[in-house]
């Protein structure tokens, strides 16, 4: 209880000055909030960046944390004797902003500063989109010229490499160019009333996924590139390290995670949708039949083939993903001495969900076979082709060359007969794409994406299909 008011004192130091201000008003003091400041022409766009978490630099603490706007600094408080004081008096630093209220302030004369010419240095800390910018953003592909003089497009703009974070990096920014995930996330208002229970974390993905996507999609930016890094330290802290930024990890993983944890996070279950689900989620039949096990006379296996716990059965599942498997790559050299990478059409790995391939799967005490067959198709598909292999020794990557069409993908034929009636459409266009280079565990991450700079707003230019990621 006592910490508690301590720390609410420590919060409000603003609400303190409203109150010092409306008791010097009666005395016929001067209300010097919106008093013209001197010092404005000292402010340093160029240093300014708050993609960084909001903690003071001295006492790496989060409450009432203040940006000096002229070194690009973070201080806690600004009453005498607080670290933002100091330094204004030590380094004639004097134009601060509250990282929380985003009210401007004079130090050490500490008053608030009111002027129009701010505006955008609030923006690139809080970009806001209204309900016809977020319709409006695929319509056009114009060029903004940030303040460093570099121009960029919306939501195709660099982000950051902290260290080994490429892997994370990929995804967030295919996730970003995903439209009605985007617009979801470009909203505030669509999650904010969400409610979680006391203590959980995990709302801080979303929040921070939020604001990452609305800084990518700025049109105001002072940089043409955005870092990751509070997005990046939710993720590490919600996943229990699982995934760092010192580290390199595997795409897939972190896709899977992420997309699990933010539907969760979301307050979605497996019953209760989503985003998430309405965006990437499809469902499939698994048709599954028990091996003998590979050791046992061919009589025995024969014998237990006919009993019940043999025969193959059929389950229901939903995915956010299509897992693919590539083919086994070559391990000798062919007959000119030289290693020739393969390659494969991309519906050659597609034919697993045809409903008739079999595959066999192996767990620890048993075997199993197979086979898949889709019966809904979501508004956005993604494809996770398998390139690495684990075991006990190394990471082995498969460097099969996949190649695929960038329009009309059109997975009908993996449909079963039912979902083939009344699934209407069935076509994917390419909308981002993720390569790996190098090796496994000395690679990098890279991706394309769909540039819509060109896109014609005709009636039959690409509506009838959907989009895939």
């Amino acid at each position: 209880m006592i910490a508690g008011v301590k720390r609410e004192r420590d919060v409000d130091e603003d609400e303190e000055e409203e109150v010092r201000v409306k008791v010097g008003r009666s005395h016929g003091v001067e209300d010097r909030r919106s008093r013209h400041c001197p010092y404005l022409d000292t402010i340093n766009r160029s240093v300014l960046d708050f993609d960084f978490e909001k903690l003071c630099s001295i006492s790496l603490s989060h409450i009432n944390v203040y940006a000096c706007l002229i070194c690009g600094k973070y201080f806690q408080g600004r009453g005498q004797k607080s670290h933002a004081y100091i330094h204004s008096v030590q380094f004639a630093h004097h134009v601060f902003l509250n990282l929380h209220t985003l009210k401007f302030y004079c130090l050490p004369d500490n008053y608030e500063i009111i002027d129009s010419s701010l505006e955008d240095i609030t923006y690139v800390l809080k970009p806001t989109f209204t309900k016809q910018h977020i319709s409006g953003l695929d319509k056009h592909g114009k060029l903004y010229r940030a303040y460093d003089g570099t121009t960029y497009l919306p939501g195709i703009v660099g982000l950051n490499n902290i260290k080994a974070n490429d892997y994370a990096n990929v995804v967030l920014q295919a996730l970003s160019n995903v439209p009605p995930l985007r617009n979801y996330f470009l909203e505030e208002e669509n999650y904010r009333r969400i409610r979680r229970p006391p203590g959980d974390i995990m709302f801080l993905l979303v929040q921070r996924f939020g604001e990452l996507m609305r800084k990518l999609w700025n049109p105001r930016n002072f940089k043409a590139h955005v870092s990751p890094h509070e997005m990046l330290q939710a993720v590490v802290l919600c996943s229990k390290k699982t995934f760092q930024i010192t580290k390199q990890g595997d795409a897939v993983d972190f896709l899977s995670w992420f997309l699990n944890a933010l539907h969760g996070a979301l307050g979605g279950t497996k019953k209760k949708s989503s985003i998430l689900t309405k965006v990437f989620q499809g469902s499939m039949r698994i048709f599954s039949k028990k091996l003998p096990h590979p050791d046992l006379p061919p009589e025995e296996k024969e014998a237990l083939l006919l009993k019940d716990e043999y025969q193959e059965e059929m389950s229901e599942s939903t995915f956010l993903y299509l897992t693919l498997d590539l083919p086994t790559a070559p391990l000798y050299k062919d007959e000119k001495e030289q290693l020739i990478i393969p390659q494969v059409p991309l519906f050659n790995i597609l034919a697993k969900f045809n409903g008739n391939n079999e595959k066999e799967y192996k767990t620890y005490k048993e075997n199993f076979l197979k086979r898949f067959q889709l019966t809904k198709l979501p508004p956005y598909l993604i494809f996770c082709i398998k390139r690495f292999t684990k075991n006990n020794f190394f990471v082995e990557k498969n460097p099969t060359i996949v190649n695929f069409p960038i329009t009309n993908v059109d997975l009908r034929e993996y449909l079963t007969e039912e979902a083939q009636v009344t699934e209407k459409i069935t076509t994917y266009d390419l909308v981002a794409n993720i390569v790996h280079d190098g090796k496994p565990t000395e690679g990098s991450y890279r991706i394309h994406v769909l540039h819509h700079i060109w896109k014609r707003q005709d009636k039959d230019d690409g509506a009838e299909n959907h989009t895939g990621a």
